[in-house]
Order: structure tokens, then C-alpha cells, then sequence
């Protein structure tokens, strides 16, 4: 059986004061949970998980990371640098990076590698614009983009990766697939992973991260390849944050 993952995605929100409410409200509510969580968070704010969370139930991680290890590469954020700051997590390739910073399949695949090499776990995105679902092109688009992962490690790695579908169409516009149009997809993804890795694959987390919400989380998670959520506005409540992680136990 796979552990369910539940992972809040802050995106470009917070401040030292709230997070430290948000962080202490999450804290006392994990109690009795089955399911693992974490938060990624923006960079300034590391410091304060590191320093908050330390000994807790909830991981924490980036939103980001350098497919270089150092450099004349200003604005970005290393390897290294996340793991001064215990990072257990760091989301790569979500859809906001891939459309609004032109982020290519292949850069995603290369900071993928730069995550496992540093032994930070990756959480990569996968998904398809609205246009791209309409056209019929879902399957050939999740595979576009995780094949390129794929070919960039190696099969032992594949068991030490975690995969997020998000359909793009249904991020923060309030529409959501279906469970049975997620499970779908998720399955794809997973025969894809067994294709290079079997056994490997088996064990790999996929989570939906497309608007899971605590009214739909129970029943997305039921499904058979859905082994979690990459939550985005519903993560920065404590209430509503919570009420998808006990959905997964």
C-alpha cells in the first residue's frame, strides 16, 4: 500500500506572522493522521519551517529549484542551498513555471536530476491545457513530459520520485476533473513509470493537483492511482488543509 501525500503548494503568498499561525494550526491538527504532509513554501520562508517544524509530523520543501549547482545564475536557488535548509521536498516543472517562464521539458528533466543527486525528493508536474484536452492530445501530452524525466535517470531513481497531475484547465479556476477523468490519466502515468522501473513504479506517489479541495478529496483519493493531493489555495487554511489530509486516511 502506498501512503497517501498530501503537499501544499503556498505558491507566491505568506509572511513571517501568518505563516507562523498557519504552521502552529496545521501542527496540532496532524494528530492521528495516516497520511504524510508537507507544505513548500516560498524561499525567503525556509528558514522559518526549518526552524518551526523541526521534529514535526509536516516535511517541508521548495517551490523550485536550479538545475545548476552554482554560479553566475542570478535569482536562482541551488541544490545545496535547499538542503542547508533540510528541504525533504521541491516542486519542479508545475504548470505556472512551465507557461509563464517558458520552462522546457528538458530543463525539468535536468532539475529533476539535480534534486535526486541531492537527495531532495522531486515533486514533478505533469499536465495538459484545456486546449490540449479538447484536441484528444491528454495521454501523448503527460507522456511527452515525463518521458523526458524518464530518459534523464536512471530506473533505480524512478522509485525515488513523486509525480502531481494537474490538469492546467483545472488549477484555480474552480473546475475539477473527475475522479474517474484523474484516475485515468494517473494510470497512464504509472504504466509509463513501469515501463522503466516495474517494481519501482508500484511505490511512486501520484497526486492530483488540479483544485482538491476538502468537498472532493475523499473521493479523488479513493481511486486507485491517486495517492495524494499538491493542494494550492485550499493549503494556506489550517481547516481546510487538514480536512484533506484526514480524507486520505
Amino acid at each position: 500500500m502506498r501512503r497517501k501525500l498530501v503537499v501544499g503548494n503556498w505558491k507566491m503568498n505568506g509572511s513571517r506572522t501568518s505563516n507562523a499561525v498557519l504552521l502552529s494550526e496545521i501542527v496540532a491538527g496532524l494528530t492521528a493522521s495516516g497520511a504524510a504532509s508537507a507544505v513548500c513554501v516560498p524561499a525567503p520562508y525556509l528558514a522559518q519551517c526549518q526552524a518551526q517544524l523541526a521534529g514535526s509530523a509536516l516535511c517541508w520543501g521548495a517551490q523550485d529549484v536550479s538545475a545548476h549547482a552554482s554560479g553566475a545564475y542570478t535569482g536562482e536557488i541551488s541544490v545545496a542551498m535547499l538542503r542547508d535548509f533540510a528541504c525533504h521536498y521541491v516542486v519542479i516543472g508545475h504548470s505556472e513555471r512551465r507557461a509563464y517562464h517558458g520552462e522546457s521539458d528538458a530543463q525539468v528533466a535536468a532539475k529533476t536530476v539535480a534534486a535526486l543527486a541531492a537527495g531532495i525528493t522531486p515533486i514533478v508536474c505533469i499536465g495538459e491545457t484545456l486546449a490540449q484536452r479538447e484536441a484528444g492530445q491528454t495521454d501523448a501530452v503527460v507522456a511527452q513530459q515525463l518521458g523526458a524525466v524518464l530518459e534523464a535517470i536512471s530506473a533505480d531513481d524512478v522509485a525515488k520520485l513523486v509525480l502531481a497531475y494537474e490538469p492546467v484547465w483545472a488549477i484555480g479556476t474552480g473546475k475539477t476533473a473527475t475522479p474517474q477523468m484523474a484516475q485515468d490519466v494517473h494510470q497512464v502515468l504509472r504504466g509509463q513509470l513501469a515501463a522503466k522501473n516495474a517494481v519501482a513504479a508500484a511505490g511512486v506517489q501520484i497526486l492530483y493537483g488540479g483544485s482538491m479541495k476538502p468537498e472532493n478529496a475523499k473521493e479523488l483519493m479513493a481511486m486507485p492511482d491517486i495517492d495524494g493531493g499538491l493542494i494550492g489555495g485550499a493549503a494556506l487554511k489550517a481547516a481546510d488543509f487538514l480536512a484533506i489530509i484526514h480524507a486520505a486516511d
